[in-house]
């Protein structure tokens, strides 16, 4: 506080302030952290347009938006399904965002279904909410950890199974 009176004054407190050459040194290492921490800013999602087919699996640690087709295995860090998008595989990120269509087990720590999301298939997460409106056929599973796929053959892995087999009889 009084700090900040004693530079609100005109005069000789304000030279008297600008003259130590130890402060001007003090913004230099700053100004080298906000370096060292551009090449570590997280580049941008990875967009498949809406006209894109891909048949295939996907892996990265960043994040992707589909608008388009993918057919086989998405692993990201954030997954969001446009509404024009199509994916038939397995899910795995951490934050999932799905406004399209997924047939396959989606695997997340948040999962998130908007008004306008169809899911066939089984949803293993941490956090889950549920717009009004969206379509989901399958079962819902909180785990502590779901993206271990690894773990799936046991306590995971038994439960979604017969979710999937009732899904089979009932179509």
């Amino acid at each position: 506080m009084f700090s900040k009176s004693k530079i609100n004054e005109p005069g000789s407190k304000a030279s008297e302030a600008a003259t130590p050459s130890a402060q001007p040194t003090a913004p230099a290492p700053s100004q080298s952290d906000f370096k060292s921490s551009t090449p570590k800013a997280k580049p941008p999602a990875s967009v498949l347009s809406s006209d894109l087919h891909i048949s295939g699996n996907l892996k990265t640690t960043g994040d992707i938006q589909v608008e388009g087709t993918v057919e086989g295995d998405i692993r990201a860090h954030l997954l969001t399904v446009g509404e024009t998008a199509t994916i038939k595989g397995e899910v795995s990120a951490d934050d999932v965002v799905i406004n399209g269509r997924i047939v396959g087990r989606v695997r997340g720590l948040k999962v998130r279904l908007t008004s306008t999301a169809r899911v066939e298939g089984d949803i293993i997460h941490k956090t889950i909410a549920i717009e009004s409106g969206a379509h989901f056929e399958g079962s819902v599973q909180r785990q502590d950890d779901p993206l271990s796929g690894s773990g799936a053959a046991t306590k995971g892995g038994a439960q979604p199974q017969p979710a999937k087999a009732a899904e089979a009889g009932g179509k």
